[in-house]
């Protein structure tokens, strides 16, 4: 029952019926002592002490403690009795006690009513097996057995009864209520102490001493009684000493992160269910410290035979930590509530230290502008994915860069240039998938982290996804802006014993493409270079198109600022793989040097760039150089210095030239400047590339023999800024004096060609002339234009290869 009063009418008839039981049979006790036994007082009184005190020690019928029946004592001081009183009045005198201890207890008179009424019908019951079967002569052991096994089926069955009027469906069949073992354990470990105390009697009645019989029984029951409260005193404080040590443990150690969905969590930094984690430990240290049938945290306060505790900490789920116990179970005791009380402060202090904390590790693992992780929690995360992935899953890091931002920053403002970032990440958190991860780790720089992959061509295709979401054209005060992202791509196909080398190949990866940029790589448009270092799949790609000569070029022009023609083109290598799609030149480049193929790569595509040349001539004459990208240390005649030599005889009247990057060149022999001295004396010029980017250093410009400097963007993207002017105009002097020629790259404008020419500049390379095309494209543009530097704005304007 909820309460013993009930809230239905078969309740209150039950409550009713056990209270006139135990009133009537206590009254006709009392009457019958007052008439007939009053000389007999000290064995009453004694008689109900001792039946009170056997009433607090309980015997439970079921393995889990304060949810299952339980049975008292107290109906042996019937059999003490029995040399004094009658049946009856032993019987009224025991419930008289039961009730009296009942009210001391837990001060609820229905409580104490009904479980004096049960030892009453169980009584009841006893005396009637005796009454039925005294006849039969059995032995005085055997009876009281039996009449003893009567009680205890009775009492079962009447809390058998009210557990399960009392108690909701899921409760009903949520656990046993009995063990056999126990059951059988306590029925004859009550029959037998009452068939000794049956035995222990008669003697004493020998002798025609009855209240001598009585005392010698009621004396060591009284014993046997205080000795089991003790007991039970003590287990109960030394489990609700290590309870609390423990619940305070096991609270200061909850986790503040949890799982999501069964797994681990990729990042942590924003607690979650953390409430639900604490009121879970909560609720079991308050099971496993005050002893209860039920914990919970709600908003209303204790109820009758409930204790409760006030929680701070609302968003628990209430404003109250409550414990309840069976009405027929031990009372709740003023320790009981002191250690409730001391773990819903616990739970309180935990709470608020934890949300303080998670509030800090939040905001130091956050970027305040996106709201995304930053690199720590980035970091985490990888290590965190990688370390739980299965060995074959794969995963892919994506290193992007928002192309031009600082000129976008500084032209629009600092706070349209937040606008920029912010849009970027939330469409970057738009556009991956619920286990993906999305990050920004520095100024315009994010990375996303693919997981649950199967290839390589899968992660093409949505790095390719995200690249087109992220995109679109984005308005920002008014100006609609088109980001352009340079994405750098690394695939792990298994588990990484280092994994922040996957980061720094994507980072190199997305270098590359910059550096792509600056060389004349598309520069309008964004762009994924895929990083070839660890995937089996990249070497035979790159291998099958090498070996099987099926690589292809693209051919940007160098203009003369002078006379406004096209005198020179560029060839940049391409391929296109049938399944990943374009390979990035870089990734290209980087991968055939790894395989070795290098050199045979640079005679496929001089062979090609040499041949495209003539038939570019045959059309327009004024073509007369063309341009192939190599290492310094590829001129070497035992690499492709020779093979350079003998294709530069079978075309005499056009020029190749070498352009050397200016990083191959910080370190070369003697040998490479004394072949490059050669090279320029049978007609082959060299070129110096890149220069200006962040390698450069005026020790290149005299380090190596050359023809033409060719100007790395990065000095020409502000030709307002006097500095870059006056750089441009001392290196065209050291030009003029060192007899070598000048080129700019980068020029993506008239106005940055009108500032060139001003300066001196005569001649100069950059989408401003035209971007990379096909050999089919330049000799179609050769056939309609000529060698015109610009083109009419719709020529222009058509699709790069």
């Amino acid at each position: 029952m909820e309460t013993i009063k009930g809230a239905t009418a078969v309740r209150r008839l039950v409550f009713g019926v056990f209270t006139l039981l135990a009133l009537a049979l206590i009254v006709g006790a009392v009457i019958d002592f007052t008439v007939d036994h009053l000389a007999q007082w000290p064995i009453a009184v004694f008689g109900v002490l001792c039946a009170g005190l056997l009433d607090v020690p309980r015997l439970r019928l079921g393995s889990v403690p304060h949810r299952t029946p339980m049975v008292s004592l107290p109906i042996v001081v019937v059999l003490a009795l029995e040399p004094v009183f009658p049946p009856i009045v032993a019987l009224g005198l025991t419930c008289l006690g039961v009730l009296l201890v009942g009210l001391m207890r837990t001060r609820r008179p229905e409580v104490a009513l009904y479980a004096a009424g049960m030892v009453g019908m169980g009584g009841l019951v006893s005396i009637g097996v005796l009454v039925t079967l005294e006849p039969f002569g059995l032995p005085v052991f055997l009876l009281t057995a039996v009449v003893t096994l009567g009680y205890l089926l009775t009492v079962m069955l009447i809390e058998g009864i009210r557990r399960y009027v009392d108690r909701s469906d899921a409760e009903r069949g949520a656990e046993s209520a009995y063990s056999l073992p126990r059951v059988a354990l306590v029925f004859v470990s009550y029959a037998v102490l009452c068939a000794l105390i049956s035995e222990w009697s008669h003697p004493f009645v020998d002798v025609r001493n009855s209240s001598i019989a009585a005392a010698a029984t009621l004396v060591p029951l009284a014993v046997i009684g205080a000795w089991a409260i003790l007991i039970l005193r003590a287990r109960a404080m030394r489990r609700r000493l290590a309870g609390v040590v423990a619940g305070v443990i096991e609270l200061n150690a909850t986790n503040h992160y949890t799982k999501s969905g069964g797994e681990v969590s990729p990042i942590t930094i924003a607690p979650a269910n953390t409430s639900a984690d604490l009121a879970t430990v909560l609720l079991s240290a308050v099971s496993a410290t005050v002893g209860v049938e039920s914990a919970s945290i709600r908003s209303e306060p204790a109820g009758r035979g409930e204790i409760d505790a006030p929680l701070a900490i609302s968003v628990l789920g209430g404003q109250y930590l409550v414990a309840r116990r069976d009405v027929m179970d031990f009372p709740f005791t003023t320790d009981d509530r002191r250690a409730l009380e001391a773990l819903a402060h616990t739970a309180d202090v935990v709470f608020t230290a934890r949300e303080s904390i998670g509030g800090l590790t939040i905001r130091a693992n956050t970027d305040p502008l996106t709201g995304l992780p930053n690199y720590g929690a980035f970091q985490d995360a990888l290590a965190n994915i990688n370390d739980h992935r299965d060995y074959s899953e794969a995963l892919a890091v994506l290193f992007i860069d928002l192309d031009d931002f600082k000129r976008m920053n500084d032209r629009y403002g600092h706070q349209a240039g937040d606008e920029i970032l912010s849009e970027l990440g939330r469409r970057l958190s738009a556009v991956v998938r619920p286990y993906d991860v999305v990050a920004r780790v520095g100024g315009d720089e994010f990375v996303v982290i693919l997981t649950r992959l199967s290839s390589l061509a899968e992660a093409k295709v949505l790095a390719e996804r995200i690249m087109e979401a992220s995109g679109e054209p984005l308005a920002v005060g008014g100006t609609v802006l088109n980001p352009i992202l340079s994405i750098g791509l690394a695939y792990s196909a298994h588990r990484e014993t280092d994994v922040n080398q996957l980061l720094r190949d994507a980072d190199r990866s997305m270098l590359a493409i910059k550096k792509s940029r600056r060389r004349g790589g598309p520069a309008n448009e964004s762009s994924i270079n895929i990083s070839g270092h660890r995937s089996s799949q990249m070497n035979d790609i790159v291998a099958r198109a090498i070996d099987e000569d099926l690589l292809e070029l693209a051919f940007q022009p160098i203009v003369s600022l002078v006379t406004g023609q096209i005198w020179a083109f560029e060839a940049l290598v391409r391929y296109t793989d049938p399944e990943l799609g374009p390979l990035s030149p870089p990734s290209l480049v980087e991968k055939a040097k790894s395989l070795g193929r290098l050199d045979a790569l640079t005679r496929q595509v001089a062979l090609k760039a040499m041949a495209a040349a003539a038939d570019f001539r045959l059309i327009e004459p004024r073509i007369v150089c063309m341009t192939i990208n190599v290492e310094a240390g590829q001129i070497l005649p035992q690499r492709v210095g020779t093979f350079v030599e003998e294709l530069a005889d079978r075309y005499p009247g056009i020029s190749l030239c070498l352009e050397l990057n200016e990083r191959s060149v910080a370190r070369v022999s003697t040998a490479v400047r004394a072949q490059a001295d050669h090279l320029r004396d049978i007609g082959i010029m060299i070129a110096l590339d890149d220069y200006g980017s962040q390698d450069s250093s005026v020790d290149a410009l005299v380090r190596m023999p050359m023809d033409i400097l060719k100007i790395d963007k990065s000095l020409v993207d502000d030709l307002d800024d006097v500095r870059q002017r006056e750089v441009l105009t001392a290196l065209q002097g050291f030009g003029d004096n060192l007899e070598y020629s000048m080129i700019v790259e980068g020029v993506e404008n008239e106005a940055m060609a009108e500032h060139l020419s001003l300066l001196g500049i005569r001649s100069a390379q950059g989408f401003h002339y035209g971007v990379p095309r096909s050999f089919e494209k330049t000799l179609a543009r050769l056939e309609e234009f000529g060698a015109a530097a610009v083109l009419p704005v719709r020529a222009a304007v058509e699709p790069a290869r």
